[in-house]
């Protein structure tokens, strides 16, 4: 694995670093479900807390301004009364969500497996 650096010269393992801070963001409760949710297309914030079961509006509030602030997903407020807004992927949200695919796709790849494996577990601490 390549290890990055930000301007500071800290990388992903050190205290206070860019990466981490992003890394915690997208791979929150939340980040990971929003970015796929959003993969597919824009969508307004209703359709959005709809979409990620779950998720209150404070919480799905919080976490769209966080992946805003990284440059994931971009806000955008079409002039109508009421105004309409609507949330997207930027061009660095697209990559990170393909890329967030493949967990995806992992995890759905091995659920017999990992049901077998929490099945194990749960009946070797009992």
């Amino acid at each position: 694995m390549t290890t990055h650096t930000d301007r500071s010269g800290k990388g992903p393992l050190q205290q206070d670093c860019l990466w981490r801070d992003v890394f915690h963001h997208v791979t929150s409760r939340w980040g990971i479900l929003v970015l796929i949710a959003l993969a597919g297309g824009p969508l307004r914030f209703y359709i959005l807390r709809n979409e990620v079961e779950g998720v209150s509006e404070k919480m799905l509030s919080q976490t769209l301004k966080l992946l805003m602030r990284d440059g994931l997903v971009l806000r955008s407020v079409e002039t109508s009364v009421p105004p309409k807004v609507s949330y997207e992927l930027t061009a660095m949200g697209h990559g990170l969500a393909a890329r967030l695919s493949g967990v995806s796709s992992w995890i759905g790849d091995h659920i017999p497996d990992l049901e077998r494996a929490r099945s194990r577990f749960d009946q070797s601490s009992t």
